[in-house]
């Protein structure tokens, strides 16, 4: 950005990069991390962990995998694609062969490298052979003890480091130990983020269908997808890994990903429950808008307040699904009211909708608030007008006197989208009151329904002792 008018070296530095791409612009091609190792050491279990679903085949005897099987998977908000490959052998034939040579290729063309070794085993000759193999390829890899199930499994994976790949992570692919260090090593070994092409046509809007257990997640999947997508039940916490689809709604296509109920803080889970809730956090994290759903008929519950909580410190649009609103009778709906006064007071710009997941009733008004929800997240305001406002809404109501006098609006801009994020460049500190009422006033004015709005303060730096910064305009 250029041509400010306020000498932007007096203030701390802002971040003027976008959350995520414009409407009408994409990120270039995924990443490509290639799990191999030879058969039978987990490596399709591995692939299931790390893309959170169970999708790639698993068995417990060799050659299960045989040819290379792509599938999408995101960690921290990056997105890249998982390629499962067959067991490599050296010196294999016939159909082994093909399998090994098909492995190689995956190596070829990826990105990454993931070696899994089988950690109850130790290195064999056919490791040490692989490795040789992967040094020929000059890929970045990362060495994986699989099976490493409990502690006394993990000091064993220390015989590893004899293959000279480095440090090799300890993981259960099964149980899901260490993955949360393997998929930050992934990440920190992949090339830089592509730059964003523009003009270029945009995947589906994503969707993440989030709540605590049993308030309806996967019926409602079910019902705007009109075919049996998950597994429901009355028992909770039937879902445990998140459910990719892809849905039609009112005539657009939106990918949803019904996660496992959150019912614990992520530190205080443990086992599956534990896992469950880092996928459902890593799905909020790569959807563009969540859809939390509440149970009408009950308290709104700390629980629910954690899910929201959860959403909006992730910067993500928000539409909020009252669900089984047919069971809601008039004394119920008074009390919700109130409830509603007082435990989402915090997000008053929360997009709300009532539905009934098992009767059908209002399920049609759910694409259209996200689609409001997503145009608030991606909305941008002019500079020119915002600073117009800005000085009008500071005049009528400038900010309390502190010291003897009152800091002042230099300059306003939006530093970036999804979320919005406003930036003003002030004289002095502002206080967190005063800061809240230009948010309040600010979404008065311009909407925002829907997103949540980070704005910030920029005080002008002190130039030596009592000194102050020169600003201009």
């Amino acid at each position: 950005m250029t041509d400010f008018p306020v000498d932007l070296s007096e203030f701390d530095a802002v971040d003027f990069t976008d959350g995520t791409a414009d409407s009408g612009s994409v990120a270039g091609p995924q990443p490509v991390v290639a799990v191999v190792g030879r058969p039978n050491v987990g490596k399709s279990t591995l692939v299931n962990r790390i893309i959170g679903r169970r999708q790639a085949v698993v068995e417990d005897v060799p050659g299960v995998t045989r040819d290379r099987v792509p599938y999408d998977a995101s960690w921290n908000g990056r997105r890249f694609t998982v390629v499962d490959t067959g067991g490599w052998e050296p010196d294999a034939r016939d159909r082994a062969a093909a399998i090994a040579a098909q492995a190689e290729i995956a190596v070829q063309t990826a990105d990454v490298v993931v070696f899994v070794v089988d950690a109850t085993v130790g290195p064999t000759d056919m490791d040490e052979k692989a490795v040789r193999m992967l040094r020929r390829s000059s890929k970045p890899v990362i060495l994986v003890g699989n099976k490493a199930d409990n502690q006394n499994i993990e000091l064993e994976v220390n015989s590893l480091w004899s293959l000279g790949l480095g440090e090799p992570y300890p993981v259960s692919a099964l149980h899901g130990r260490g993955s949360g260090d393997l998929l930050d090593a992934i990440l920190a070994a992949m090339p830089p983020a592509p730059p964003i092409l523009e003009g270029a046509p945009r995947g589906p809007r994503r969707v993440a269908l989030v709540g605590r257990p049993n308030v309806g997640k996967s019926s409602l999947l079910n019902r705007i997808s009109k075919e049996e997508r998950a597994v429901v039940d009355s028992v909770a916490g039937t879902t445990v890994d998140p459910v990719d689809s892809l849905v039609e709604m009112d005539g657009e296509i939106f990918q949803f990903v019904d996660t496992a109920g959150l019912r614990k803080r992520v530190n205080q889970a443990s086992g599956t429950e534990y896992y469950a809730s880092l996928r459902t956090a890593g799905a909020i994290e790569a959807a563009e808008v969540a859809v939390v759903l509440l149970d009408a008929g009950e308290p709104i519950s700390e629980q629910d307040q954690r899910v929201l909580t959860q959403v909006v410190e992730a910067g993500r649009a928000l539409v909020i699904a009252f669900n089984k609103w047919d069971l809601v009778d008039a004394d119920r709906r008074f009390y919700l009211d109130k409830e509603i006064d007082r435990d989402l007071k915090r997000i008053p710009w929360a997009i709300r909708v009532n539905i009934s997941a098992k009767t059908g009733r209002a399920v049609d008004k759910l694409a259209p608030a996200i689609r409001r929800a997503l145009a608030s997240w991606e909305q941008r305001i002019p500079t020119g007008a915002l600073n117009q406002w800005l000085t009008a809404l500071t005049q009528a109501t400038p900010h309390p006197v502190r010291g003897g006098r009152a800091p002042r609006v230099l300059f306003a801009t939006q530093a970036g989208v999804a979320p919005p994020r406003i930036v003003l460049f002030t004289t002095g500190p502002f206080d967190a009151g005063y800061q809240r009422f230009v948010e309040r006033k600010l979404r008065e004015e311009f909407g925002f329904e829907g997103s949540p709005v980070e704005v910030s303060v920029r005080p002008r730096k002190k130039l030596g002792p009592g000194g102050r910064g020169k600003a201009h305009g």
